[in-house]
């Protein structure tokens, strides 16, 4: 082959990997639109929701547990400014306690945190069977949206990851509970922690990338992102940007030098960008404030007062979803 004759040839080639591209960038463009556009089914704003995870942080500092005085715990939610709670359920029976505390005390239950078995064959059936069970009688007795679903490791704390295999076997688990829960009248929502980020963050893409965007939807957690990658704002934002358009709900930390503040504000994650992001993207999540406290956390005020700092704050920063 003549010089002339490669040169052309590689023209081609180069053309046809442009158009390639160009019609995949078109696709993903459909797609966040298709995905933006099914969230006109959620309201525009919606009201703020606190996390019982950062509860359970700041009493257990304080040598309690959050939910042995049940009816306490709900008062200080309500006290802190908060619209809406979301629970770990546990199981049916703390549903119904829940709902008729939180109805008694006039706060709402929009979102509710579930953990699944996912990864095994044998026992994601049974898994999903049980988050199904609770997120029925969540939904019947407070009106319940989003499910948001961490799918569990191989073992809690282990360095183990999880093999192709496996992620498949998760992959389309999480695809069926999906379709489960949007058959109820509700979304789906993947959250995940810092280790799905190992292995080149492997696990978060394969349960986003290769599920579909209908019935998985993702709950945003930004310092999960941030320190799972590292401490990386780069990272963080690039999930946003490939995914932005599933995300249903935010779960949200701020940290100053890779450590959890006792409440929101200035740090190293720019929630001001995250929020104009979002924006853009012409969706308006669910926000669902986590600021929890860990070992080094500074400790200059109780939980309370840290979560009325917190909601005032995080009204003003997410102003466009919250109501």
């Amino acid at each position: 082959m003549s010089l002339e004759s490669s040169s052309k040839s590689d023209r081609r080639n180069f053309l046809k990997g442009v158009g390639g591209v160009a019609a995949g960038m078109a696709l993903v463009g459909t797609g966040q639109e298709m995905s933006a556009a099914s969230h006109k089914n959620m309201d525009t704003k919606h009201p703020l929701s606190t996390n019982t995870y950062p509860w359970m942080t700041f009493y257990r500092r304080e040598g309690g547990e959050f939910e042995s005085d049940l009816p306490r715990a709900i008062s200080e939610v309500k006290k802190s400014g908060a619209d809406h709670f979301e629970p770990n359920l546990k199981s049916l029976e703390f549903v119904d306690e829940l709902s008729n505390e939180l109805q008694k005390q006039e706060i709402g239950m929009q979102s509710v945190y579930v953990n699944s078995d996912l990864w095994d064959k044998e026992k994601a059936k049974a898994s999903m069977d049980w988050v199904m069970s609770v997120v029925r009688r969540a939904k019947k007795r407070m009106g319940t949206k989003v499910v948001v679903t961490n799918p569990s490791p191989i073992q809690w704390g282990s360095p183990e990851n999880k093999n192709d295999e496996q992620l498949a076997v998760q992959r389309d688990a999480l695809e069926e509970l999906g379709k489960a829960i949007d058959s109820e009248g509700m979304h789906l929502a993947y959250h995940f922690h810092d280790p799905e980020f190992r292995e080149g963050a492997r696990e978060v893409h394969h349960m986003l990338a290769a599920t579909d965007s209908r019935y998985v939807k993702l709950c945003l957690d930004s310092h999960w992102a941030y320190r799972g990658a590292g401490d990386s704002n780069v990272a963080l934002y690039d999930i946003i940007k490939l995914y932005g358009y599933r995300i249903v709900e935010l779960h949200i930390r701020q940290s100053k030098g890779g450590v959890w503040t006792e409440a929101f504000g200035d740090g190293d994650i720019d929630h001001d960008r995250l929020t104009k992001e979002l924006v853009k993207l012409g969706v308006s999540p669910m926000v669902t404030m986590e600021q929890a406290v860990e070992g080094k956390t500074p400790h200059t005020m109780n939980g309370l007062e840290a979560h009325k700092i917190s909601h005032a704050r995080a009204r003003k920063v997410f102003a466009p979803f919250i109501s």
